[in-house]
């Protein structure tokens, strides 16, 4: 399984922006899929997660109620809504596929939130 995320950028303190994860590869066998976020100097923590059938979501507390994950099965999409975006959200962001065995990353995208 290959992820390869997009739509990172520099946006503004109130913005918005949308990242993609195009997944390719043996998508069939991916399961529950995850935005991850590290800062300089942080750990990698968990942004928000989707079930399979984007049935099921989890958001973390920083973001509930600002971010929106979602995914389209039929593209191999995943896909982060961010609205609202604040400084503490600048973060290089990484998509996670997880399958029976191993789990897969992208390489990740920037997120610059300037205030």
């Amino acid at each position: 399984v290959q992820l390869v995320e997009s739509g990172g950028g520099l946006v503004q303190a109130g913005g918005s922006l949308r990242l993609s994860c195009a997944a390719s590869g043996s998508t069939f066998s991916i399961n529950a899929m995850g935005w991850y976020r590290q800062a300089p100097g942080k750990q990698r923590e968990l942004v928000a997660r989707i079930t399979s059938g984007g049935g099921s979501t989890y958001y973390a507390d920083s973001v509930k109620g600002r971010f929106t994950i979602s995914r389209d099965n039929a593209k191999n999409t995943m896909y982060l809504q961010m609205n609202s975006l604040k400084p503490e959200d600048t973060a290089v962001y990484y998509c996670k596929a997880m399958l029976p065995g191993p789990d897969y990353w992208g390489q990740g995208t920037q997120v610059t939130v300037s205030s």
